[in-house]
């Protein structure tokens, strides 16, 4: 049996500062804002126990929202809890970003650093990512013919997900391996991962970026569910963006569990996916395996149909999605880029670097516009290009800037998020010795197990608490 929605995303942050002299300056400042967060500010536990090889005692911890917030190889790292609900997700998701700037600014050092909600490193040319999670049930069809199901999906799903950049001047690794060296510069593209995805499927992600990772980590009871790992897409700042990508991409998944999904075989997915993110045309067309061409738009009408066909009605967040990808759909069909500006992120930069680009009377490869780009992920309202749009009331929301305020400290009321936090608020108030993982929790005279991520376990976590005595 399928089961109902329940995701969550993890954030990896970028980070501008100003010390050029200090090759360690970033990775210093991050786990200074880490130390804030928990000795300081107060908004989680530290992992006081060695998790793996590369995450030593007090590496990171969980919040009292439920999520968690850790150092990643160097850079931060923000894992929301496991949500039900699109908009509460979303809420979540930017509260990451609000936690992270009101550190730098408690620290006063808004003047020298600040977070940057993207993917590309444009001095380095290295990548970072926004993962998703999805819940699936362990009888999910997670062979080579089942995934084939969702690959056509993920591809094209960058046409209204995408977070847009500056156009690519390198060749990708993997390119070659792939045959195809010859992709012409281009001054903008929609997406900023495409062009570091390598394979269709890979199980680790250090190893090969994959459309879908297929390592098999539930993070709950291994007997009933299996996680869902993708991490393809962009860090998205458009709320609506964001919405629809994880709304649709659940959708797919429960299409494909119910043997539903269209067949759609793409002749070659890794470059499809470059295809897309490349066309300065945005006709999107791409080749199946069958010789035929298509286009991303059509393969996503071919999944919206049976999605609307199939799955209408079961849930207010799925009718929203279903009625927010057909209309996505067709103004996207308009191709003018004004029309999307506020939903989807790429034609939201798009259109504030046309417009400066024309002003300013600059080419494409100005340094003006890289640092555009990146100012468009600043997470700082003074100097952040989204969230000056989002003042201006440009953007479409989904939250509320109360709702992200809560989700801080507050978790979700539907998951296992609301015990794990519950616990940790206690354990805040009366310090006892304890083991926090994402489907246990451990203290001195008891375990709790919470392999069902649909149980919020508030009663256990109150019984577990009191039988503690402390």
């Amino acid at each position: 049996m399928r089961p109902p929605h329940l995701f969550g995303i993890e954030t990896e942050y970028g980070l501008l500062h100003t010390d050029m002299n200090d090759p360690h300056a970033a990775e210093r400042l991050s786990h200074g804002v880490r130390d804030h967060l928990f000795d300081k500010k107060r908004v989680g536990l530290l992992d006081m126990h060695h998790r793996a090889h590369d995450e030593p005692a007090g590496n990171g911890g969980f919040l009292l929202n439920g999520g968690r917030f850790y150092i990643d190889m160097g850079h931060v790292e923000y894992a929301t809890p496991e949500c039900t609900r699109l908009s509460e997700l979303v809420a979540f998701n930017r509260a990451g970003d609000l936690l992270l700037h009101q550190s730098l600014d408690e620290m006063g050092l808004l003047e020298s650093a600040s977070f940057i909600k993207n993917n590309i490193d444009y001095e380095t040319g290295a990548t970072f990512g926004a993962h998703e999670n999805y819940l699936v049930s362990r009888d999910f069809p997670f062979t080579q013919e089942g995934l084939a199901q969702l690959v056509p999906f993920l591809t094209t799903r960058q046409i209204f997900s995408g977070t847009g950049r500056l156009g690519a001047n390198f060749v990708p690794e993997g390119f070659v391996a792939l045959g195809d060296a010859k992709f012409p510069d281009i001054p903008f593209q929609i997406s900023q991962r495409a062009d570091h995805i390598v394979s269709d499927l890979y199980q680790w992600v250090q190893f090969s970026r994959a459309i879908i990772n297929t390592r098999d980590e539930p993070l709950a009871d291994p007997e009933r569910f299996r996680r869902m790992h993708l991490l393809l897409g962009d860090s998205n700042l458009c709320e609506y963006a964001t919405a629809l990508k994880i709304g649709t991409t659940a959708l797919v998944l429960d299409l494909i569990h119910e043997g539903l999904a269209p067949i759609l075989d793409l002749l070659e997915p890794v470059m499809a996916l470059k295809i897309i993110s490349r066309d300065p045309t945005r006709r999107w067309k791409i080749r199946l395996l069958d010789g035929r061409e298509t286009r991303a738009l059509d393969i996503q009408r071919a999944y919206l149909e049976a999605a609307k066909k199939y799955l209408a009605g079961e849930n207010d967040d799925t009718d929203w999605t279903l009625q927010a990808w057909e209309t996505m759909l067709n103004d996207l069909e308009k191709n003018d880029v004004e029309v999307l500006v506020g939903r989807v992120d790429w034609a939201s930069k798009l259109s504030l670097f046309t417009q400066f680009k024309e002003s300013e009377n600059l080419d494409w490869q100005d340094p003006w516009l890289k640092s555009l780009d990146l100012e468009y992920h600043n997470l700082d309202p003074e100097r952040g290009l989204y969230l000056a749009l989002e003042s201006e009331g440009k953007i479409a929301r989904l939250s509320t800037d109360e709702a992200i305020q809560q989700a801080t400290t507050m978790p979700p009321v539907a998951s296992r998020a609301a015990g794990r936090a519950y616990l940790i608020r206690k354990l805040m108030e009366k310090p006892a010795p304890y083991v926090i993982n994402w489907a246990s929790f451990y203290l001195e005279k008891d375990v709790l197990g919470t392999t069902d991520p649909f149980k919020n376990y508030l009663k256990e976590a109150k019984a577990m608490w009191e039988n503690q005595s402390i």
